[in-house]
């Protein structure tokens, strides 16, 4: 293209996979290899968890916790003895007991134990002291009443807690775990918690992510071909999402040298960077064809396609960003590593479909249609990907004459979608994300069974200014007050161990051991202030709740907790209940700033490819209402429990993880902004030059109906394919981003876009000082791309190649050239 020409202007680096291909193809095969040498020690370094909220009051509370040997065990150890004849109190039994914990708490990566047994002598006296200084096991008097021997008597309880981060202590657990489960001595052991969960959803991701790929490769593939008609133009979209998939995998691993990086991000590169693979080939290979059918050479057929869908490829890939960047602002580390890999895969993506795509199509030229899988068995010429479709020609008139009721209906169809939503709840991911039958999944339904409630089932009140000796009477009171309320009676146990255990307002039993210190008092559930060595004043309250701490009953005994005034002034309540409060209010507290930068960024990418006002106003709404039905659809299916048979069998929480609706909102909104800029794009091109407004709607569906179509159920196997894994959160992920893209690409697309630009009519493109400016055709004689009675033939200035205005950026924005 000319120096002078506004396109060159702009879009010259864009333009050196077609004027220097052979390059270009050699740097991308280069950093090919270096990329993929760079993510091959990846794995390694990737971390897990990150589900929970941070620098909430629970979370400063769990480290209060931690002080007092009172913070949530890592590792649950479910013990119980081979023989049924041997009693958990026997004397064989409990010197095995006491010998467990000791190994136990002498294993790397363990920072104490708590355990049932008692030492030898059968009580009294504290037990023998651990490596770390704290009472390795207290009497069994002090097990049954911290709740670690079950209902039955036959089974007990050892509490492991793990020294580290999240991911140190999943990697602790992959190493203990099985050395003491199964059966060891007389005990037959099984494991459940946090870090043990965390371990084997980490290895379950792996293998789902592997067969996601083997699930979605082959079958996109065969879209692809059938689409394209052409097996060498179905390879492309696969190089696209290679490249830019090893690209990112090589930038997570530099990042992890800074920020944790989540090891679901790996299975969010794998299945957005292939959804977008194909949707930004298939945008641009469909281009380059329908050049080419014109009879335009190589060169000008991809330039031509860089130019018009390239751009719409680099502004989709903005707008995809911005929406996943919006998710930094919640205080969930897994959020903000599927942030990152997310961004980075999306410019990747964009990078390589607009540079290395275009020259793999200047060399391979007219072989981009060869080998048609279907070619023999056809009696006509078929059409190509990007050109007109009678039915979606058809659907789009019918729209168009009558966009009322078609609108109508298309808002009963989304409104029904929609309605499950109303209704959801937000949780946090525990061990029932993975099947039934995995082994802490199945330990942790043991415990509830075995014990009447959750191994996470446990509030800690930390009392950093009582004296549990000076104070018994304020304590006392408390217990009895806290025991009394209406959200803890029936629902929990209170146990204040300087004082005893309280029901209903009554003080039911004695409280178990505290360990006095000099100068003080402190309450060591387990380990105790001698565990950290130095003197903590202050005790802990421990509140065993009944319900699922992820029910609304729960979340109201800590609002109850939490409004009664605590002795000395001060109270840090920790646990499993808390935690899943504090995200909610984090996540509302967050959600408004989110919304509110997506739409600002949004509208300023939209307002800056149409020149319009309105339009991106509606690409917000309807964008909004298709998701919110994806949405629906998630709870409808997963937290209700419907469709288990079609999707493989899942546990119903009744919740719905809180960070999935955050993702999946972001990575569809981009996917639908995708959309509907590659629509607006063939809409404008044939607005601007004829100024006919319904007809540009109808061109513009039945031009892209075929394409969208095709996209959309790629980039719905691409996705869908996770909905295959074992883990719950993939599976909600999988299912929500393909529902997402289906319904946008079939129903908002087809149907109540054109419905509400029909209404609209020419304000569609009205602007500020511009009003309802008439189209442009210029001086260049410069037309869209359309098969038209009006098509004309026009130049490119500083070209002499007759190429129509598919070439002409100033057919997509008339204040393009003019900067």
């Amino acid at each position: 293209m000319g120096k002078g020409s506004g396109a060159t202007g702009r879009w010259g680096v864009a333009e050196w996979g077609v004027r220097f291909p052979r390059r270009v193809l050699v740097v991308a095969g280069v950093l090919s290899v270096l990329f993929g040498c760079a993510a091959s020690g990846l794995a390694d370094r990737l971390s897990v968890g990150g589900l929970a909220a941070s620098g909430t009051p629970s979370a400063r509370a769990e480290a209060w916790a931690a002080r007092y040997g009172a913070g949530s065990p890592e590792l649950v150890l479910v013990v119980r003895p081979v023989s049924a004849r041997n009693a958990l109190d026997g004397p064989a039994v409990r010197v095995a007991g006491r010998r467990l914990t000791e190994r136990l708490a002498a294993e790397g990566g363990v920072a104490g134990v708590r355990s049932y047994w008692a030492a030898a002598d059968g009580g009294g006296p504290p037990g023998p002291r651990g490596p770390l200084g704290g009472d390795l096991a207290r009497g069994p008097e002090r097990g049954r009443a911290a709740g670690l021997r079950s209902l039955d008597g036959r089974a007990a309880l050892v509490l492991v807690d793990l020294e580290g981060s999240e991911t140190d202590t999943a990697r602790t657990a992959e190493r203990v775990v099985p050395r003491y489960t199964g059966e060891v001595g007389p005990f037959a052991i099984r494991a459940t918690g946090p870090a043990w969960s965390l371990a084997q959803s980490t290895v379950q991701a792996r293998t789902d992510l592997l067969r996601a790929e083997l699930i979605a490769a082959p079958l996109t593939f065969v879209i692809l071909a059938l689409a394209f008609r052409s097996l060498v133009a179905a390879f492309l979209p696969v190089l696209v999402g290679g490249v830019s998939a090893v690209g990112a995998l090589a930038v997570l691993w530099v990042l992890t040298a800074v920020t944790d990086v989540s090891v679901f991000a790996v299975n969010l590169i794998g299945a957005l960077g292939f959804g977008l693979a194909v949707d930004y080939a298939l945008f641009i290979v469909a281009r380059f064809r329908e050049e080419q059918a014109r009879g335009r050479g190589a060169e000008d057929a991809a330039r031509a396609s860089v130019v018009t869908a390239g751009r719409a490829v680099a502004v989709s890939a903005g707008t995809v960003t911005a929406a996943l960047a919006a998710l930094l602002v919640f205080p969930f580390s897994f959020l903000h590593s599927m942030a990152y890999a997310g961004m980075v895969v999306v410019v990747l993506a964009a990078v390589t479909a607009v540079f290395v795509l275009p020259a793999v199509l200047v060399r391979w030229g007219s072989r981009v249609t060869a080998l048609d899988p279907l070619g023999r068995f056809r009696w006509a010429p078929a059409p190509t990907i990007g050109g007109d479709s009678p039915l979606w020609r058809t659907v789009a008139r019918a729209v168009t004459r009558r966009p009322v009721c078609w609108g109508a209906a298309c808002m009963v169809v989304l409104a029904a979608l929609v309605l499950p939503f109303a209704h959801g709840r937000p949780g946090l991911a525990d061990e029932r994300i993975l099947p039934a039958g995995a082994a802490s999944h199945a330990t942790a339904d043991l415990v509830r069974r075995g014990w009447g409630t959750s191994a996470e089932g446990t509030l800690v009140a930390v009392l950093p200014r009582v004296d549990p000796v000076a104070d018994r009477a304020a304590l006392d009171a408390y217990g009895r007050r806290l025991s009394a309320l209406a959200g803890v009676r029936g629902q929990a146990t209170v146990t204040v161990p300087a004082t005893g255990r309280y029901a209903g307002g009554r003080r039911v039993g004695d409280g178990g051991a505290y360990t006095p210190e000099a100068g003080g008092g402190a309450y060591a559930p387990g380990l105790g202030a001698a565990a950290t060595g130095r003197v903590v004043r202050g005790t802990v309250v421990t509140l065993t709740l009944r319900p699922d701490p992820q029910s609304e009953r729960a979340a109201a005994l800590v609002h109850a907790v939490r409004r009664l005034p605590a002795p000395g002034g001060a109270l840090h309540l920790a646990g499993w209940a808390a935690q899943v409060v504090d995200a909610r209010a984090a996540l509302a507290d967050r959600l408004p700033l989110a919304l509110g930068l997506i739409a600002a960024g949004t509208m300023t990418v939209v307002f800056l490819f149409t020149r319009s006002v309105l339009i991106p106003l509606k690409v917000l709404a309807v964008a909004a209402l298709s998701l919110t039905a994806a949405l629906g659809g998630i709870v409808f299916v997963f937290q209700d429990g419907h469709l288990r048979s079609l999707l493989g069998d899942f546990t119903v929480t009744g919740t719905i993880d809180m960070t999935i609706p955050l993702l999946l909102f972001s990575v569809a909104f981009g996917l639908s902004v995708d959309y509907e800029l590659f629509l607006l794009s063939r809409i404008q091109e044939y607005y601007r030059a004829t100024g006919d407004n319904t007809a540009a709607i109808v061109h513009g569906i039945s031009r892209t109906g075929r394409l969208f179509t095709a996209a959309a159920l790629a980039v719905a196997v691409a996705m869908g394919a996770l909905a295959s894994s074992d883990v719950l959160l993939l599976k909600e992920l999988g299912v929500g981003l393909a529902l997402a893209v289906v319904v946008d690409a079939t129903v908002v697309r087809g149907v109540l876009v054109p419905s509400v630009m029909r209404l609209a009519g020419r304000a569609n493109w009205w602007a500020p000082g511009r009003g309802s400016r008439q189209p442009e055709t210029g001086p260049r004689g410069a037309t869209p791309c359309y098969d038209g009675p009006s098509v004309k033939s026009g130049h490119i200035e500083g070209t002499g190649s007759p190429l129509d205005s598919g070439l002409n950026p100033g057919a997509l924005s008339p204040d393009l050239d003019r900067g």
